[in-house]
C-alpha cells in the first residue's frame, strides 16, 4: 500500500527535511524529487511576490486523486507534496514532490506526472505582485502540452 502525504502550507517550509524520511523505506530503490522555486521575474516583468488561493477541502482532495493516479501507474511507494499557500517571496520553495518506488525510472516518471499534474489540474489560483502592479497568472500551453502526454 502507498503512502500518501498532502500537505499545503502557508509558511516557508524545508524541502529537503521533509525528504529525509522518505529514505527510510528497505524496499525502496529510488527516491526522486522536484522542488519548485518561486522566481523574481515572469514574462518580463520583475515579480515581487506572488498569492497563491485554492479551496480547502477541495484542494487536498484533488492532490490526494492526482498522487493516487502516480501511485497506481508507477507502484511508488510514498508519495509527498507539500505545496504552499498565500503570499510567497521569490527565493522560497513553493512545491515540493517527492516519491520512493523500487526502481529509479518509476521514481523520476512518478514525479514528472505528479508535477505536469498539479502544473494543470490542481484547484490554485496565483495572483503576481510585479513592479507593474497585480496580476492572475494565466496557465501555459506548454504545461498542458507536457500533460496531455500522460492521457
Amino acid at each position: 500500500m502507498t503512502s500518501i502525504d498532502i500537505r499545503l502550507e502557508s509558511a516557508p517550509f524545508d524541502p529537503w527535511a521533509l525528504q529525509a524520511d522518505l529514505a527510510g523505506d528497505a524496499a525502496a530503490g529510488a527516491l526522486a524529487a522536484f522542488v519548485g522555486l518561486m522566481r523574481d521575474h515572469n514574462v518580463g516583468r520583475r515579480v515581487l511576490a506572488m498569492t497563491l488561493e485554492h479551496y480547502p477541502g477541495m484542494t487536498e482532495s484533488a492532490l490526494r486523486q492526482i498522487a493516487e493516479e502516480a501511485a497506481a501507474r508507477f507502484g511508488l511507494q510514498a508519495v509527498r507534496i507539500v505545496h504552499r499557500v498565500g503570499r510567497v517571496l521569490p527565493t522560497e520553495p513553493i512545491v515540493l514532490v517527492a516519491v520512493t518506488a523500487a526502481h529509479r525510472g518509476e521514481a523520476f516518471r512518478g514525479c514528472e506526472l505528479l508535477m505536469d499534474y498539479l502544473k494543470t489540474q490542481a484547484p490554485f489560483w496565483k495572483k503576481e505582485e510585479t513592479d507593474q502592479g497585480e496580476h492572475w497568472v494565466d496557465a501555459r500551453d506548454s504545461d498542458d502540452d507536457a500533460a496531455e502526454r500522460w492521457r
